[in-house]
Parts: C-alpha cells; structure tokens; sequence
C-alpha cells in the first residue's frame, strides 16, 4: 500500500492535518492509521467539550497563536458543516483577595492575545452572570463556548474520505523503517509505503519517536482526569461555565463546571497519575508503562517538588467529600447528594528529564517524519490550526524529498 503522507493517530489532530493536507494538494495519496476499532476516542472524545478563548496562555507562544487562530478556524468549520456548538461564556472567578493579582495577570494575557469583550467583573456582577457562585472578583470571557470535538472528528474523516483519502482503524504500528526511498509504517497485520509519516499519537507519541529511531524530548505521563456530573434536580445552580483561578505552576485548569452541548453539567476534571497510559479507572494498571513512569527522573524531581499537590489530587481522585470541597468553593451550595461520578479522561503531559511540565506545542522532525510531540490542551480547540501549520511542513518536506 503506497501513499504519499501516513499519518499515525486518527484523533481530532491528526485527522486535521490529514484534512488540510488533502484540501491543499488535490489528488495526494493520504492514509490516516489508528490503533482503535473507532476514530477519537480517546483525548478527542474525552476532555471537557470546551471551545476555549485563549485567555490563559503566553502572549506570542504556540499554545496562544493556534488557540486564538483556531478559535475562529473551528467556528468557522462548523458553521459550514452544521455541526452544534454554544458560545455560552464562562467566569474565571477569585474565591479570595490572595487571588486576584493572579486573576488580573490572565486578564492582561487575554488582551494581549487579542481577546476583546472580556471584563473584570466584581462579586455583584459574578452573581448576575452565576447567581449561586461565590466569588470577590471574576473576569467575563464570552468567547467560550461548548461543543462535542467527537463530532468535529467525524465530520473531519467523512471530508478526508470523500477526497479519496483512506483511513485505516484497528491497525497499531509497531515498526517503522526509513531509508532513501521512503517510509514503511508496519502494523501487525499490512505494511504501509511512504515517502514520508506524521506522527500524532498523543498519549503514545513519544514511543512512536523512539519507534522511528529517535529519542524523545521528553516522556509523556498520563494524567487521569475524573468528572462528577450534578444530577438533574441541581443543575439549576450553574447556568454555564465556571472556573477557579488556576494554580500558574501547573498547566491544569483546576476544577470547574462546565455546561455540556447535549444537556446537564458536568464537575472536574482533577489531574491524577494514571498507572497506564490509558488508565480511565483507579484500577486500570500495566505494570511496564506504571515502572516506565515511575524511574524517569523527570517525574521523581516533578514528585520531589510537588508531592503535596499530587497528594492532595490522589485524595480528591477517591474521596468524593475531598471533590465536592473543591466544588463548594466556586458553588457553597452543592452538597453530595447533588453529584455522583461519571466518566473520566486521560490526558497527555509532556515531563522533561528536569521535572519541569512541558507547557507548548513541540515538533521533531527526521528526514521523512514529522513527531508532533506534544500537544496539550486547547489542541482540541486549536486542531485546524495546528493541522494547517503541521500540514504546510509536511508539504515543505514532500517538495525536499521529490515526493
């Protein structure tokens, strides 16, 4: 089977660059390999379902640039292709005086990042927006919106297949060979030609670098994140989104709640170790990729830093009571007969070998393969332009190597 780019990972980045690719060079030869049986169903299918603004991030970083051009680029996609979305706005809100300095830093990055009709908004104003939050100062973002990404993802791989694109599911690589005539991705039942491969396999994609003979710039180590949703007769005490201040030493938004596109609201998600890479439940544990996880110095100096912040985050993963504290600070009034547990996620966190949090967008290029490496959350938000800017090196690449 001979293709021009494989793209390994059929979540919603991957079938991004593999759209855009497509959509740029007619007639190109495109296959998009996944693992799974099904397409995004793992980071895609899983996260919060928002439509993030780019108030958070860095001014001039990757996460920021691709989060506010994205923005605009998803709207647009799903204008076009009819597929639902909600720009309800969120709150960030201060539970405390100690906060608002830091409230006020991610107000400046918004504007810095461009975003207008965002606002410093004081107790009285929170409760207009929420009446049962307590807050002493908020910022209104109306940007934000709620959206299902798996949606987006299937729209996406329907457009890749009528371009005459292929994707191929249930088919997991396990070797890859480049030599000066291409690229061979084998799979544990066909082989796969190319003149050149993209890596994007999130929870996995650094293996997939050392797979390519490459060392990794990090180790990617799962975090699990578990949500409550509020059962029916509770859900009048949100009105759409909340968030805390989140603590700036950590790339996680904190706990918030959050209004979902097909009904009802949803609480979390926390951030534990996972004791897999795809470890959705407490007791879902493989022991190589747990000891993978425990002997990299990256995560004994990240533990050595943090251990009271991972301690506090494995007590609020099997403590319901630790959970709804967290929640009663954004809302006093929920109580635990207002939540119960409902689905969680895993998400990929970059660790470099110093123990520092990989926080942007990296990229490894070898001469017929281009590893997106890590690409933490808004990339669900960001996917098009993350494609776009993926696609184009892919381009520059094919034209180097006379594909």
């Amino acid at each position: 089977m001979h293709y021009d780019v494989i793209i390994i990972g059929g979540g919603i980045v991957g079938l991004s660059t593999a759209w855009k690719l497509i959509s740029n060079q007619p007639g190109l030869r495109l296959c998009v390999v996944e693992k799974e049986s099904s397409l995004a169903t793992h980071q895609t299918d899983r996260n919060s379902g928002v439509i993030h603004s780019g108030i958070y991030y860095k001014p001039g970083g990757a996460k920021a640039v691709n989060c506010v051009k994205g923005y605009g680029m998803l709207l647009d996609f799903c204008t076009e292709h009819e597929i639902p979305f909600d720009l309800c706005g969120k709150v960030i809100v201060a539970g405390n005086e100690q906060q608002i300095p830091t409230l006020e830093g991610i107000y400046d990055r918004g504007i810095q990042n461009g975003l207008s009709g965002i606002r410093i908004i004081d107790a009285k104003e929170v409760k207009e927006v929420e009446p049962y939050c307590h807050a002493v100062k908020g910022i209104w973002v109306p940007q934000t919106g709620i959206i299902d990404f798996r949606l987006v993802a299937e729209k996406l791989a329907e457009l890749i297949r009528a371009k005459k694109g292929d994707i191929i599911t249930g088919c997991k690589v396990e070797k890859i060979q480049s030599n000066k005539d291409g690229i061979t991705v084998f799979t544990k039942n066909r082989s796969l030609h190319g003149q050149m491969a993209i890596g994007c396999a999130g929870l996995y994609s650094d293996l997939l670098v050392k797979l390519a003979g490459e060392k990794p710039p990090h180790q990617i180590l799962p975090f699990r994140g578990e949500f409550y949703a509020l059962r029916p007769h509770a859900t009048h005490l949100v009105k759409g989104l909340i968030y805390p201040v989140p603590d700036i030493n950590f790339p996680f938004l904190g706990v918030h709640l959050t209004k979902r596109i097909h009904g009802g609201i949803e609480a979390g998600p926390n951030a534990v170790l996972a004791f897999r890479r795809e470890g959705y439940k407490h007791l879902d544990v493989h022991a190589g990729e747990l000891f993978e996880a425990l002997t990299y110095p990256g995560f004994q100096k990240l533990a050595g830093r943090h251990w009271r912040k991972g301690m506090d985050e494995m007590k609020r993963s099997f403590s319901k009571k630790a959970f709804l504290k967290s929640l009663q600070t954004l809302v006093p009034s929920l109580r635990s007969e207002d939540i119960h547990r409902s689905r969680s996620g895993v998400r990929a966190q970059a660790v470099d070998r110093n123990g520092n949090l990989v926080d942007d967008y990296v990229i490894v290029e070898q001469e017929r393969m281009i590893h997106l490496c890590n690409a933490p959350s808004p990339a669900a938000t960001s996917c098009l332009s993350i494609g776009e800017y993926v696609g184009s090196v892919a381009s520059n690449k094919l034209g180097e190597i006379g594909g």
